[in-house]
């Protein structure tokens, strides 16, 4: 029997929301705060009016720096608002169910984004936990680092129920 977990992590950034959004709508924007892991993507793939939902939009190799491939991603979105975030509810090799929400939402000086994700590992489950929660903090880190974080903003925490 597997495990199913979910995490929450949020930022506020000094930055609008579209401009974060502008970042986090490409696969540029997305292997900027993955780095050092990739996503491959098809050229020009992003997320914008023209996404069709409910199907797979395309089949993504994960690998550490474009070169060691370990994750085979096929990404589905079910719900999409352009410039505030989407839902997506997907399947790779390692995740027999992946569904992560990211929100962009209005903030004084600023924006928030919100990353809330609910998992099931194949195998591997605490590993995979600990390896999730490190990618996902790494990510709010280089976000923090590109937009800068709002004055007051609380540390970097993975937020587990």
């Amino acid at each position: 029997m597997s495990a199913t977990y979910r995490l929450r992590v949020a930022s506020p950034l000094a930055a609008s929301p579209e401009a974060v959004w502008a970042h986090a709508s490409t696969m540029a924007g997305v292997n900027e705060e993955f780095a050092p892991l990739r996503m491959s993507a098809p050229p020009g793939a992003r997320l914008d009016a023209d996404v069709p939902l409910g199907t797979r939009l395309f089949r993504s190799t994960i690998s550490v720096a474009g070169v060691l491939p370990f994750d085979v991603h096929d990404l589905t979105l079910v719900e999409l608002t352009p410039g505030r975030g989407f839902h997506e509810a997907s399947s790779s090799l390692t995740e027999r169910r992946w569904i992560h929400r990211r929100t962009v939402a209005p903030a004084a000086g600023g924006c928030t984004v919100e990353d809330d994700l609910t998992f099931e590992p194949r195998l591997l489950g605490g590993l995979v936990r600990r390896i999730v929660g490190r990618v996902f903090a790494r990510r709010h880190a280089a976000l923090r680092r590109k937009f800068g974080a709002l004055p007051g903003a609380p540390p970097i925490a993975v937020e587990w129920s």
